[in-house]
């Protein structure tokens, strides 16, 4: 069959065939619109080395269905005959096929279940710019079988960019062959965009603007569902003869078809990035494209794959525009200023480079080469996310020490789904939960099933009774799924979530508060979930699916599960833990016993029966934490740190240096820290401090004054204005001069009290308070205490304690 001659790619042909004919490989350069997707695999079915099947890969189902049957077609013939295709929901093929267009996912699992490609000639590689993970995957085994096992398997990258020269070096300095393109006129129209404006509003606009002032259909990109439904609904009274569809991935096949196909009214087509390549609509003359892309990232500190809403590349926008210039000429409006063009990125960047590679390191493993990264990239695999994906590996039980494939493993990449969902799917099974975890499996692959609810029990019932041929389709792929695996009986409720816990084990999640909007998970993330969600009510979650950053990403998909669902799944690993921290309220410990599964605490309670020793370290961190002064100290004891304070000797710094000497013994037995005898604390402090240092300290701050009286007063070194004394006035009589302390020859300040303890003064010139305002306090003391001596020379006169009348009977008594 040849290709028709309004192609573009027809001129080409044969400079492709003829690099085949004398070659492995070869890089086909055609842009958009050029006819390479439809008219090469057909081209190479004449060739004599072509005797057996030519597999076509495709990145989208969609744009693979859509190429079988344009060339089926083309052929006059139904699809599943010559041309036939094969996507993960949907399979036309025969004894007779020749071409198939396959997903990429589909030929990765086909070559790792036959490396050597029995009966197939060549393998054509569409839309090698995208640069999918597991386009590379797929290219990278494809060249390693070729190199060791099929020197005469013919492998063709096609590019709609002039990337060509480095995936021809990667396959080993294959031909170039270079096509050009439709060369309808193209006009780009830059309207701007309000930031003020959402996304919708502006976009609907330039809708209806395009409709009254171009001709044909409008194909307008949105970065998702969500952004189309909402333009949808600002569409909803468009002029007569022009009919709305949607274009996304989530939708039945028999509505993409619709959207593709003419038709007899003018049409405006809501797609997503799904139509940026491979796929021609038909009476498309206007694209509206607001410069937005949404895609997924692999957030390495969240281990979470993240949906990201951020501009698209200039590639990607150039492939857009090309939309509306492929049946004749065309305009694009782009919704952002002309300038602001060479500020976008200029390309996508490979999947490879940001993707969760679990998938890409198991089937390397399989492949049998331990690093994947000795294998033929374009652009290799990161060393640190080949090292997360071999730990999250591990953890599933997929691979060994030496990194080779367990049998656990082998099951694993022989389902066609991620090695999460894999281990789910086998694990459930043996477990009697096979068919819920296989449905499960394609409700997280294929969004839309069942409607968009968080809750995926609710999900899972709608889509049972949804009809159609996507929710019959995926119907029946979780039947092939489930009959992959022990089955055994069904569970009841729950099961769901017992299921997303196998998978997702570090997303376990526990409620944090009363709405339900904060969740805890055993990963140790924060988790966000709508509270006037029916899964806010749940305790526990096990969560699937979420979106947003790490910190507080919100819940798209989960179930509810119960701890006694975590416990049966995971008893393993779930520890025990038993803790005893210090209290500062308390000057305490609280001692706790928890079961915790990962970050979160699944049970806890006070713990009787902890270990003392742990109680005593808890107690000691407690002193280290918030300094010595937590410890029961006595006026003696709080007086001996002020003294070496005083003489330059730092007591605390001292003790806290020297903690675990001196406190460990002191604590023992004990539970809260004043339980520590002050007697002893004074001991350690002496000790600690050392005999030295205490003599300095008895030198330069002694303990106490000795007055005339005879009586002994504790000097507070602590006071405000220097060391002080309380003492009653009639204690200093007969002394002339002021008393000092220490080496410094400091003078005390003395507090004088009445006899009833009463301040009557504060002094630093003792003798000056005699001389001065004495006369006036002694006269008011005579008033108050007139039983004890109050005498006009208080210099001269003997000191005493006593009144009068005990001062004479002592006298009498000599």
């Amino acid at each position: 069959m040849s290709a028709p001659a309004a192609l573009p790619i027809t001129a080409v042909l044969p400079d492709l065939l003829a690099a085949l004919r004398g070659g492995s490989s070869a890089v086909l350069v055609a842009p958009p619109g050029a006819g390479k997707t439809t008219a090469v695999a057909p081209a190479l079915l004449a060739e004599p080395w072509c005797t057996g099947e030519v597999l076509l890969l495709s990145p989208r189902r969609l744009a693979a269905r859509a190429a079988a049957e344009r060339m089926a077609q083309l052929a006059g013939e139904a699809v599943g005959a010559t041309f036939g295709y094969a996507t993960r929901l949907d399979s036309r093929r025969s004894a007779a096929t020749r071409v198939t267009v396959m997903t990429q996912g589909i030929f990765t699992a086909r070559i790792q279940a036959d490396p050597e490609l029995a009966g197939v000639s060549a393998v054509l590689f569409d839309e090698v710019h995208e640069r999918s993970l597991e386009g590379d995957v797929g290219l990278a085994f494809a060249l390693d079988v070729q190199g060791a096992l099929r020197p005469d398997l013919r492998l063709v990258a096609m590019s709609a960019t002039l990337d060509g020269t480095r995936f021809a070096a990667l396959m080993g300095d294959a031909p170039v062959i270079e096509s050009e393109g439709r060369s309808h006129p193209l006009t780009l129209r830059y309207l701007g965009r309000a930031a003020e404006r959402r996304l919708e509003d502006e976009v609907a606009s330039a809708i209806r603007r395009a409709l009254a002032e171009e001709e044909g259909g409008v194909l307008a990109f949105l970065p998702g569902v969500a952004e189309i439904e909402r333009v949808a609904e600002r569409l909803d009274r468009l002029p007569e003869g022009v009919e709305l569809f949607r274009l996304h991935g989530n939708l039945d096949p028999a509505e993409q078809r619709a959207a593709i196909r003419p038709a007899a009214s003018r049409k405006v087509v809501l797609a997503t990035s799904i139509a940026e390549t491979s796929l021609t609509l038909d009476g498309i003359r206007v694209v509206v494209d607001p410069g937005l892309a949404r895609r997924p990232r692999y957030d390495r500190a969240a281990g979470m794959t993240r949906l990201v809403t951020e501009r698209a590349s200039q590639a990607a926008a150039t492939q857009r525009a090309g939309r509306a210039a492929r049946q004749g000429s065309g305009v694009a409006y782009r919704l952002w200023e002309e300038a602001a063009t060479a500020g976008l990125p200029r390309f996508d960047p490979p999947e490879i480079v940001e993707a969760d590679l679990s998938s890409l390191l198991l089937a390397s493993a399989i492949w049998g080469v331990a690093d994947p990264r000795s294998l033929a990239w374009l652009d290799p695999p990161p060393l640190a996310a080949v090292t997360e994906a071999r730990e999250r590996l591990a953890t599933l039980g997929a691979i060994d020490a030496d990194n080779r494939p367990t049998p656990h493993g082998h099951a694993i990449a022989a389902l066609p789904m991620p090695p999460r969902l894999a281990h789910m799917l086998i694990v459930a099974g043996g477990r009697g939960l096979g068919r819920i975890a296989a449905e499960v499996a394609v409700l997280l692959g294929e969004r839309g099933l069942g409607g968009n609810d968080p809750d995926l029990e609710v999900r899972r019932r709608r889509w049972r009774s949804e009809r159609g041929t996507k929710a019959e389709g995926a119907r029946k792929l979780a039947g092939r799924w489930a009959r992959l695996v022990a089955s055994g009986d069904e569970a009841g409720e729950g099961a769901e979530g017992l299921c997303i816990a196998l998978a997702f084990p570090d997303r376990v999640a526990r409620r944090r508060d009363a709405s339900g909007e904060q969740w805890a998970s055993v990963g140790g993330r924060g988790f966000r979930l709508d509270p006037t969600a029916s899964l806010a009510r749940a305790e526990w979650l096990a969560v699937a699916e979420t979106q947003g950053s790490a910190a507080g990403a919100r819940i798209l998909s989960a179930a509810p599960i119960d701890l006694a669902g975590i416990e049966s799944l995971f008893a393993d690993a779930i520890r025990l833990v038993r803790s005893v921290t210090f209290d500062p309220a308390t000057g305490g410990v609280q001692a706790l016993r928890e079961r915790r599964l990962g970050a979160l605490r699944l049970q806890s309670g006070p713990d009787s029966a902890a270990d003392p020793r742990d109680v005593a370290t808890a107690l000691l961190d407690g002193v280290r934490q918030h300094g010595v002064a937590r410890l029961p100290w006595d006026d003696r004891a709080v007086q001996l740190r002020d003294r070496a304070g005083y003489a330059g000797i730092d007591s605390d710094a001292l003790l806290l240096d020297r903690l675990d000497e001196w406190l460990p013994p002191l604590l023992a037995g004990k539970r809260r820290l004043d339980q520590v005898a002050p007697g002893e604390l004074i001991e350690a402090m002496r000790t600690v401090i050392g005999w030295d240092a205490m003599r300095r300290i008895d030198r330069v701050a002694p303990a106490a004054f000795t007055s005339p009286a005879g009586s002994g007063h504790a000097i507070d070194y602590a006071a405000e204005g220097g060391p002080r004394v309380e003492l009653r006035v009639q204690a200093l009589f007969g002394l002339a001069v002021h008393p000092v302390v220490g080496e410094g020859q400091v003078p005390l300040v003395l507090s004088l009290t009445s006899p009833a303890g009463r301040p009557i003064q504060t002094t630093r010139d003792l003798p000056g308070f005699w001389a001065g305002s004495w006369a006036a306090v002694a006269k008011e003391m005579r008033g108050r205490y007139p039983r004890h001596p109050w005498p006009d020379d208080p210099a001269g006169a003997a000191a005493t304690l006593r009144t009068k009348n005990a001062d004479a009977r002592r006298g009498g008594s000599r």
